[in-house]
């Protein structure tokens, strides 16, 4: 018999992708199911949840991490009241079967209320380390989906589940295909600061091509900037306007393409795209956001680092000649760019979100 289920997703891809990806394997088990998408007015979420052609409801909520202003955790207090309001209002209503939080800023209060209101809740929880979230709603949560074995530790949960992260369909589907490439082909880098940008990143790739602009002439690059870094970046690259081995964009559409594109990859290490990169088997150089939540990605990315599936490097100790120094070296040894794609590999595991579901839907 359908159903309706609530999915609480928003804020960065890493969040949102994995909720799409669970909302289509729900579909899959049956097509009458209603999925609705929980997120706040102004996030992500109502872009590529909307593009995928699901309805996104509301609460107006922001963030209560410690690494926010004092101003905007006081503002988030005040809304807290007529976000859980708002969510027992859409409880009653739409009466979901189950209410899944996959993270964002909306997760919280939907998913306290649920518990309260003893509808069947679940979290999905993709870090080591888990998020303030996700640590305090364990405990009133029905099941903790955790993709580290290392999180337990972290939550206090009822029941847990160890499972893959669920991975956009066009990922998944790539992941069982084997590549080929031209010998011939340039030197191809992907300098991916996730779904709004990095700053970080942004800097040291453009001081590097600004002095080693010679560089692109047997090597080529994608950028990714973020939007609202894309017109700054743009124009202090205007000495390589027109240069066929730049392309500078703001927003990467199809992620699928350009991971197939690219011999290696420089990225942050949210747990999203280290699931890509080893669901395609890619060789990575991970700089982890330095003020990610309780330093997750430092984690995520030691964990990788550890099982030499990547190399890393932390943003302090990034510069330009280390860049250029890294990437020099993963074009000079394929040995190496293999070594850390066959080993990254070694943390995909398939079907995570067909999982999920068949597990939510016992419920």
């Amino acid at each position: 018999m359908a159903e309706t289920f609530f999915i609480a997703a928003g804020g960065t891809g890493g969040h949102i992708y994995p909720g799409i990806a669970l909302a289509e394997a729900l579909k899959e088990q049956d097509a009458d199911n209603n999925v609705l998408f929980i997120g706040t007015p102004h996030g992500l979420e109502n872009k590529l949840v909307k593009a995928k052609g699901y309805e996104i409801l509301h609460l107006n909520i922001g963030r209560l991490n410690k690494n926010v202003s004092r101003g905007e955790r006081l503002k988030t207090f005040l809304q807290l009241p007529l976000s859980f309001l708002k969510s027992f209002s859409l409880l009653r209503k739409y009466k979901p079967k189950v209410v899944i939080g996959v993270g964002g800023h909306a997760s919280g209060p939907m998913l306290l209320m649920a518990a309260l209101l003893r509808t069947p809740t679940v979290i999905w929880e993709p870090n080591a380390m888990p998020g303030m979230a996700n640590r305090w709603l364990a405990r009133f949560v029905d099941l903790a989906c955790v993709v580290f074995e290392e999180a337990k530790r972290h939550l206090h949960a009822r029941r847990f589940m160890v499972v893959g992260l669920p991975l956009r369909a066009e990922i998944e589907r790539l992941s069982s295909r084997q590549e080929t490439k031209d010998p011939a082909a340039p030197f191809r880098v992907l300098v991916f600061g996730g779904s709004q940008g990095a700053r970080g990143l942004n800097k040291v790739t453009l001081e590097f091509l600004q002095k080693n602009s010679a560089w692109l002439k047997d090597n080529e690059i994608i950028h990714q900037t973020g939007a609202a870094e894309e017109e700054g970046v743009k124009n202090s690259y205007a000495d390589l306007k027109g240069n066929p081995h730049l392309k500078v964009v703001p927003y990467i559409e199809d992620m699928a393409a350009a991971y197939q594109w690219a011999d290696v990859v420089v990225c942050r290490s949210g747990t999203g795209t280290l699931a890509e990169l080893a669901a395609l088997g890619k060789p990575s150089v991970l700089i982890p956001f330095p003020f990610a939540s309780d330093n997750h990605q430092q984690k995520n990315a030691e964990a990788f680092a550890d099982e030499n599936a990547a190399l890393m490097i932390l943003q302090k100790d990034l510069t330009p000649p280390l860049f250029g120094e890294t990437l020099q070296k993963l074009k000079a040894d394929r040995n190496l760019r293999e070594t850390l794609g066959r080993n990254s590999r070694k943390f995909f595991k398939p079907h995570a979100a067909q999982e999920m579901a068949r597990e939510i839907l016992k419920f």
